[in-house]
């Protein structure tokens, strides 16, 4: 018998302002079609002042919840990746965990950027199946618009803000790759590439600082190390290409998504893809991805998923899972 940790339940949360690529035009030099032409972004959703990423995140997790036919005390732990809590401390994750009404178990944040909702999962997964938890909510949540400088438009223009949720529960397997749950992980980073995606704030400096990019390195990283952590993913689940259902990717850049898939030899067809409504929410866009993809029926029970993120640090890695 072999614990694995199943997919119950997915939700999220997006903001109610939406953006269209066409705002940036007052402000900035770029137009609609700079931004598609080299993102796929057609729009994305920004924070209100009353929507932070705790308020996001909770909004997410009781969506899956719901769906999971679960309450708050039902969970044992929550794994919140973000890049963007509320405050330097407490974690955003406890600020859930109060605002859920959830009395009793354990919560904290991950901090690996754009590849924090891959981190969450492995973690959660090492959770369960050390028998320290037997559901645990995973929520992605950003409010990336916070840390935008407004004057550079080979950033501003890529990110936007919102949440999504997956509660994971222990479930008997037999060991092999027809079992549901996540089957592997492969993580990854290396530090000497940390100036190619950064935010120039924190303690050191006193203030929040705002993210800073060398798009083009990280493009070049992106696709050969994305590619790759999936191969080594699918790899240790014992399964191959041809018998992957979905691909669900960090949303990050429509060509990014393109190369990564053709690397793995696989048809966009079989790639849920939502950065064109979305942008890049950073440690959000997995989730999310994978909360659309299922309400628009094609994710469904029994499907296998490899899901893939590279962000800030770099940090990168990819998850298997029979959903």
């Amino acid at each position: 018998m072999t614990l694995r940790a199943a997919v119950i339940g997915v939700g999220h949360y997006l903001p109610k302002r939406i953006v269209e690529n066409a705002e940036f035009e007052a402000t900035l030099d770029t137009t609609d079609e700079w931004i598609r032409s080299r993102s796929g972004i057609e729009r994305r959703h920004f924070a209100g002042e009353d929507e932070t990423t705790s308020s996001m995140a909770t909004a997410a997790a009781r969506a899956a919840l719901d769906m999971a036919g679960m309450q708050a005390d039902d969970v044992d732990a929550i794994v919140l990746a973000t890049s963007t809590a509320d405050l330097t401390f407490p974690s955003a994750a406890t600020m859930v965990q109060a605002q859920l009404g959830m009395k009793s178990g354990f919560a904290f944040d991950i901090q690996a950027v754009c590849a924090g909702f891959v981190f969450a999962l492995s973690n959660a997964n090492a959770l369960i199946a050390s028998g320290q938890a037997r559901r645990v909510l995973v929520i992605g949540a950003e409010t990336f618009s916070r840390i935008m400088d407004w004057t550079d438009r080979g950033t501003c223009v890529l990110f936007g803000d919102g949440a999504g949720a997956l509660l994971l529960e222990a479930r008997e397997g037999n060991g092999t790759p027809e079992d549901r749950g996540i089957l592997a992980t492969d993580l990854n980073s290396d530090g000497t590439h940390r100036d190619l995606l950064y935010v120039d704030g924190g303690v050191s400096t006193g203030t929040t600082g705002y993210l800073r990019m060398q798009g083009n390195q990280v493009f070049r990283h992106a696709v050969e190390k994305l590619a790759a952590t999936a191969t080594t993913a699918m790899a240790r689940a014992g399964v191959t290409g041809d018998q992957i259902d979905w691909v669900v990717p960090h949303q990050a850049n429509i060509r990014i998504i393109q190369g990564t898939a053709k690397k793995l030899g696989l048809p966009m067809e079989r790639v849920v893809v939502t950065v064109q409504d979305h942008g890049n929410t950073s440690a959000a866009s997995i989730p999310l991805a994978l909360s659309v993809g299922h309400a628009r029926g094609q994710i469904k029970q029994g499907d296998l998923i490899v899901t893939e993120a590279i962000g800030g640090g770099l940090a990168w890695g990819a998850v298997v899972l029979r959903w």
